[in-house]
């Protein structure tokens, strides 16, 4: 098991249950997504938009979602592939799960992919789980209580940019269409202010890089809702700051339109930089 999970509900104050069965499940889902990785499994075309679903993501679903559902049966769950569960009548708390994060780099045999999964109530995210199975490691962060991984608590390095200019994640989501205008002219003005653009059609897996220092900032342009929640607590719960694409406050909230999960993310010395780069985009 992963250092930081050995007691994954500490630190977790009020969700300490919920976050202990969460991780767990995820790292269970994680173990059976690494085991059939080199198989064989069904990949089937999921929509128009080119996204593809997997033997592996039903799998990994059915056990997330079981797994919550036998210990929270009240609580209503939101699954990726559509495999979730109604929850009491009027239920406050939503599961989000995402069992494969990754799911077109698996196809191709690329190992880069992860397990997402997030408690909502009222819909505001309260709990996030990152796991990744390549690596073995769990990242975690609860509302008020920090973000934690294999070296313990994370928090964003106060740096100044790098000399090379910054190193910045990308994603959009499946339903935005080839040509999009805004996704062109937001891509370029990153690629010219950059040292570098990671699209890693794996969003919580950037987050991940992201909450641990490693990369600068994550811009999304409408992006899926089923795995931000639990990215983006993952990354406010280390100190690093989230806004709109303007410049404003960025809301976590559950069930909004595709057109308000656009967001800058970035550690509060390379937001502005950021937020620089996004307005010429517009302004072009």
């Amino acid at each position: 098991m992963d250092a930081s999970t050995a007691d994954p509900g500490h630190g977790a104050g009020e969700y300490a249950q919920e976050c202990r069965v969460a991780v767990r499940a995820a790292e269970d889902a994680g173990a059976l997504l690494r085991s059939r990785f080199h198989g064989a499994f069904r990949v089937d075309a999921k929509g128009a938009d080119g996204d593809v679903v997997t033997e592996l993501d039903l799998l990994a679903e059915e056990l997330l979602t079981r797994r919550l559902a036998g210990r929270f049966p009240a609580d209503r769950i939101r699954a990726e592939e559509g495999g979730g569960r109604p929850g009491a009548p009027g239920a406050r708390r939503t599961w989000l799960v995402d069992p494969l994060d990754g799911s077109n780099n698996v196809v191709i045999g690329l190992p880069a992919y992860v397990v997402g999964v997030a408690l909502c109530v009222d819909d505001e995210p309260v709990l996030g789980v990152v796991h990744d199975p390549v690596a073995g490691h769990t990242w975690r962060a609860v509302r008020g209580a920090g973000a934690y991984g294999p070296a313990g608590r994370l928090r964003a390095p106060a740096r100044p940019l790098r000399a090379a200019r910054p190193v910045l994640g990308w994603t959009q989501g499946h339903g935005v269409p080839a040509g999009d205008p805004v996704a062109r002219a937001l891509k370029d003005a990153l690629e010219a202010g950059a040292g570098r653009v990671l699209q890693l059609w794996a969003p919580l897996l950037t987050w991940s890089l992201l909450a641990r220092g490693l990369i600068d900032g994550f811009v999304g342009h409408r992006a899926e809702e089923i795995d931000l929640p639990a990215g983006l607590l993952l990354a406010t719960e280390a100190g690093l700051e989230v806004r709109t694409l303007d410049g404003g406050p960025f809301s976590a909230r559950t069930g909004r339109p595709e057109a308000a999960r656009s967001y800058v993310a970035a550690r509060p010395e390379a937001l502005p930089y950021l937020l620089d780069l996004v307005a010429r985009a517009s302004a072009g």
